[in-house]
């Protein structure tokens, strides 16, 4: 098999081959067909954000495949079966698991996610507990199904959000590939012509006409509405503090963009409390990836096209230039082809 490995010290990635592991027990030996590259591996590239630091790893933590073989514990899932995989999991014994916050689980949630902690799908083989592996439904494309991953983290979001109404004003920050999943969603919920996109750079404004959702896409100096709701997808601390100022009385800021840690944004209390202003966190995908599949039917070629989202594929040989095309802003997201 073919993987890239992440130098624990370094942080520099390598192509690498080894002999294709068997899987024993409850493991499912994956032939990885797409693989991701998330927001999340260039900061765990960049050093800033947590990873397995005492060896080698293989990222992503987005990725598809068929199942290959299965350990001797297994009996839910066959061979050749497509499959996508939850890279997070808990612990099930403490007491956040069992309130039915695992990704808070101080033994697993992000602590061991396959892909930041574990060995990922940047390879052609990879190695899952069946606890984490899902059945792709019939009809869904192994290449929309890799998107499963961030999309059952936009569902969290959705669930923690509640109820967005019809023609309530919505303001989306960031237009990378998060911020466009968040508009085909809200789309895709019978959100029309009352949703604004908010993007400094003119490559990802044009993305989100790309899509043909009818929104408003502006740049951050030309926003001057105000909004029940805005949902942060850029990470970006300076973006959550100006959206503040732009809701409206009763209104959420929604912080779904993964912030560098040292990241800051200041409040003024009295703003929070004359407005009854509210601020909430979402943090990855906790019993959401079911719903993740459902959607991949709901959304289908109309929302997910990868020429219309700026997503580009590569081999996994080409990973420098993946990575590159990111950075420069040439593409919303990339992702690699592993077969």
């Amino acid at each position: 098999m073919e993987f890239l490995s992440l130098h624990n010290v370094t942080k520099e990635l390598t192509l690498n081959k080894c002999a294709i592991p068997k899987p024993i027990g409850h493991e499912v030996l994956i032939r990885v067909a797409y693989s991701g590259i998330c927001g999340t591996d260039l900061h765990i590239l960049d050093g800033e954000f947590p990873a397995k630091s005492d060896s080698p790893l293989t990222l992503g933590h987005e990725f598809v495949g068929t199942v290959e073989s299965v350990g001797s514990e297994v009996h839910n899932f066959t061979v050749g079966a497509k499959v996508a995989v939850n890279p997070n999991n808990g612990c099930n014994n403490c007491d956040l698991c069992h309130r039915g916050t695992y990704h808070f689980c101080e033994n697993g949630g992000l602590r061991s996610t396959i892909g930041i902690f574990r060995n990922g799908g940047w390879a052609t083989h990879a190695i899952v507990p069946d606890s984490q592996v899902h059945l792709v439904p019939d009809g869904v494309d192994l290449q929309h199904a890799v998107l499963a991953e961030p999309l059952s983290c936009i569902a969290h979001g959705w669930n923690r959000i509640g109820t967005i109404h019809i023609g309530e004003k919505v303001l989306v920050l960031g237009a990378g590939i998060i911020g466009l999943l968040w508009t085909a969603m809200l789309h895709l919920h019978g959100l029309r012509k009352t949703v604004t996109v908010s993007e400094p750079q003119e490559k990802r404004r044009l993305a989100v006409e790309r899509l043909d959702l009818d929104y408003d896409v502006k740049a951050p100096a030309q926003v001057k509405d105000k909004f029940d709701l805005a949902v942060d997808c850029s990470g970006s601390g300076p973006a959550m503090e100006s959206a503040v100022s732009l809701l409206k009385h009763g209104g959420c800021l929604c912080i779904f963009g993964v912030a560098n840690p040292k990241s800051t944004f200041a409040i003024r209390p009295f703003d929070f409390f004359m407005k009854e202003l509210k601020v909430l966190g979402v943090n990855i995908n906790p019993f959401m990836f079911p719903k993740a599949l459902d959607l991949l039917h709901a959304m289908g070629e109309r929302y997910l096209d990868y020429n219309k989202l700026g997503i580009r594929v590569f081999k996994l040989t080409e990973y420098k230039e993946a990575l590159q095309a990111l950075r420069d802003g040439e593409i919303s997201k990339a992702v690699f082809k592993c077969f």
